[in-house]
């Protein structure tokens, strides 16, 4: 670089002097607003899957994927045998299906595990025979198309309004969950999104769904609905609520999209707002997702079971969950029992200067806090299941994925003991 003169120095210098104090200006009026963040199902969703369709009342894209449930194989079998295969890809996706079931610990007899397994051992040859190491999971289509697994390429589907609707077989198929949801959202539109806790939540209630059979359910921190949708397979009723009329009008529509899993089993699915801030339940006429005084009534009366699924990530709304949660389980008429799902989430933290969990830390604290309570009217109880149960959704099941089961024991007034559901 060219030497500059004295008179340029000095302009430079005053330059400089100028555009740091604006900067510094600016610095003092920012208001810092948090990261984006992308879920990893849709990081990892399937190209041919993965619709825009809309735009939402704050203009996010708004997308549609499918999820295809994972059965046994021998239901498997018998779904995909004797149709018509319409494209190479739809072929692969299917096998890809099949094996993953298998892969997953469904059950079978003794000869079908040895078949399957030499086939997944000659899936993993080259054309030399040589075994190709496969580190993640991998869709077929993808590696057809040469698209690296985490490459998200959204599909603009149309403009407006309306919801896809593909050919009416694979549209009603009992196997299919399809979703509308945002990515790459604030933080404070997370639940727009769907999460990896939402699957392990869903796949336990698919795999226990005595637990649940013709039970009222109220889910804490729906989001887009999609743990209501599966549980409807089972319970009679079930209360999704969160906050937003955004997400809630996004929520409503994914339980239009998958009537087919409510309307076999009665069941009702009933999209309402739940504050975690306010102490009352919404019963403004104003608002669409108010509570009537029957709903609130019948709440209280039939409610025996709460699930939540990966909605610890900030400090003052955990603190409002187990307070909300809290108020909630003591006012039943019955004991209940509470499902959550939580992901540990690693982070560089300057405080510790060290890798932490620190919202799950904070999650077990307030855990801790509520088995302490000694009130005279409820006893809870905690408990961390295993993850034994098979995989109904195809989505890496990462060590850091928990289930916490809670129950919440109502106490006689005129004895100590508690009676558990």
């Amino acid at each position: 670089m060219a030497a500059l003169t004295s008179g340029a120095r000095r302009c430079f210098h005053q330059k400089c002097t100028l555009l740091g104090a604006k900067e510094s200006e600016a610095m003092d009026d920012m208001t810092f607003r948090s990261d984006t963040v992308l879920s990893d199902v849709h990081l990892h969703a399937p190209r041919k899957r993965q619709f825009m369709v809309r735009l939402n009342a704050v203009g996010q894209p708004v997308f549609l994927s499918q999820f295809r449930l994972l059965w046994d194989s021998e239901k498997e079998e018998r779904e995909f045998k004797g149709k018509t295969i319409r494209s190479q890809d739809s072929s692969a996706e299917e096998e890809y299906v099949q094996e993953s079931a298998s892969d997953l610990g469904s059950p079978s007899s003794t000869e079908e595990e040895e078949g399957g397994s030499l086939k997944g051992i000659r899936a993993l040859l080259d054309e030399d025979g040589d075994l190709e190491v496969v580190r993640k999971p991998r869709f077929a289509y993808a590696e057809d198309e040469g698209l690296p697994r985490d490459k998200v390429c959204p599909v603009i589907l149309m403009k407006g309004g309306a919801v896809l609707e593909e050919d009416g077989e694979e549209s009603s198929s009992g196997d299919i969950i399809k979703i509308e949801h945002t990515m790459a959202t604030p933080l404070e539109d997370v639940g727009k999104q769907v999460w990896r806790g939402a699957f392990l939540l869903s796949d336990f209630i698919l795999c226990n769904q005595d637990l649940f059979k013709d039970r009222t359910v109220l889910e804490l921190g729906g989001g887009t609905g999609i743990v209501s949708v599966i549980t409807a397979k089972a319970a009679k009723t079930v209360y999704c609520t969160d906050i937003g009329e955004d997400l809630l009008d996004m929520c409503e529509r994914n339980i239009a999209l998958n009537k087919h899993f409510t309307e076999p089993a009665e069941s009702k699915v009933k999209v309402r707002v739940l504050d975690w801030l306010q102490n009352d339940f919404c019963a403004d006429p104003d608002n669409a997702y108010s509570w009537s005084e029957k709903e609130i009534a019948e709440l209280h009366d039939f409610t025996t079971v709460i699930v939540a699924a990966d909605v610890f990530y900030d400090d003052d709304l955990t603190d409002a969950f187990f307070k909300t949660l809290y108020r909630i389980t003591s006012n039943l008429k019955n004991p209940s029992t509470v499902y959550i799902s939580i992901e540990k989430r690693l982070n560089f933290t300057l405080r510790h200067m060290d890798v932490a969990c620190e919202a799950y830390s904070y999650f077990r604290s307030a855990l801790h806090d509520l088995q302490d309570i000694k009130d005279g009217r409820t006893r809870f109880a905690v408990e961390l299941l295993q993850l034994s149960f098979p995989q109904r959704f195809v989505y890496e099941r990462v060590e850091q994925l928990e289930l916490w089961k809670i129950t919440a024991d109502k106490i006689c007034e005129s004895c100590t003991t508690a009676h558990p559901l």
